[in-house]
């Protein structure tokens, strides 16, 4: 559905320019919920706008089905109220002097396309019937609550039954509670509309939540694509084992196959074909705890610094030497907690994630 090759965008600074993307190239698939995911700077929002047509790129080319709709080489430039696109933004961008129908009506009644009255309204309140918000049409905007009004701006999005769905960060003003609610509407209404989404997101959980397929970006590259659950257990690097979630690091080096020496004891890996100095990656829910030994492979005595609690869990902080300390998730607390306690904590050989030394 979404095609893009050789992409590049370039914004000016003082000293010149900065390659916002430096070539890109990227395939979305029809109907598929694609989640750009990097850290603020990574060029996840340029390119979202680059296929919006907000931002023009230098050079490259942008496909929407068969249709060209950039290329400089070609001189192609389409408009963006007339590339059929849907854009939800992160700041809800909605009028504050308008009823929920008005706003949703907008861009039907003032786009490229002329509807009759009755038209318009069947889109509307379908539109607002798919977000739950039908009952509210004739409320003022500024009597909704965030999670409302980002579901009035989806509705809006929607109306206009666009060939992909594009959505900037739209959770990220929305509290903890409510970006739980929000999310799980959006996935359900992309879902029954069946539209191809393209989605900003900094945050892991919404990529893992939301994504048929993931692209790690950071600085302009896509360093990683996958199913979320491929990305999460098999990350390329050790960067894109950072964006999901926390990580305890060690560096080590592979002594014979399948075992690897570290300054705090020898791991148990597997083959995996690697030599030399590597970085063991572990999360600390694949760290099991115990207050005593074991004896089982990749066991270490770990003295606890801190703890906090954390509602379904516990996050321990552990020292397992001089030099390296180590976060642990818990599932139970103990009665007289477990501060200052000397705990072992062990992983299996499967859930130890290994990487070149950069």
């Amino acid at each position: 559905m979404i095609r893009i090759r050789g992409l590049k965008k370039e914004f000016p600074v003082k000293d010149g320019v900065v390659a916002a993307l430096p070539g890109l190239d990227l395939d979305v698939r029809s109907k598929e919920f694609f989640v750009l995911l990097g850290p603020s700077g990574s060029g996840k929002s340029t390119l979202l706008r680059c296929v919006a047509g907000i931002e023009t790129p230098e050079s490259g080319e942008i496909f929407l089905g068969s249709r060209l709709i950039y290329s400089n080489t070609e001189r192609v430039f389409v408009r963006p109220e007339e590339r059929g696109l849907g854009m939800v933004f992160q700041s809800y961008a909605v009028w504050p002097h308008m009823t929920v129908y008005q706003n949703v009506a907008l861009p039907l009644a003032h786009g490229s396309k002329r509807y009759s009255k009755q038209a318009i309204r069947d889109k509307v309140m379908h539109a607002l019937t798919l977000v739950r918000m039908e009952a509210l049409a004739d409320r003022p905007v500024p009597y909704l609550s965030g999670g409302q009004q980002q579901r009035v701006a989806l509705a809006r999005a929607l109306a206009v039954e666009p060939v992909v769905l594009l959505m900037d960060e739209p959770l990220s003003n929305l509290d903890a509670r409510l970006r739980e609610e929000v999310r799980a509407q959006i996935h359900e209404v992309t879902r029954n509309v069946g539209v191809t989404v393209l989605y900003v997101t900094h945050d892991q959980v919404e990529a893992l939540a939301l994504a048929d397929r993931v692209a790690v970006m950071d600085r302009g590259r896509i360093l990683q694509i996958g199913a979320p659950d491929a990305l999460y257990d098999r990350p390329a690097d050790s960067t894109v084992a950072e964006f999901f979630g926390l990580m305890n690091w060690v560096r080590g080096i592979v002594q014979d196959e399948g075992k690897v020496e570290t300054e705090i004891g020898t791991f148990e890996i597997g083959a995996t074909g690697l030599r030399g100095r590597v970085r063991i990656g572990l999360r600390p829910r694949d760290l099991q705890m115990s207050t005593s030994p074991s004896g089982e492979p990749n066991e270490f005595a770990a003295q606890v610094l801190d703890e906090t609690f954390l509602g379904e869990h516990l996050l321990l902080k552990v020292r397992l030497n001089a030099d390296v300390i180590f976060e642990v998730k818990a599932q139970k607390r103990a009665r007289e907690g477990w501060t200052g306690r000397t705990i072992y904590c062990r992983c299996e050989s499967r859930d130890v994630l290994v990487f070149p030394e950069s």
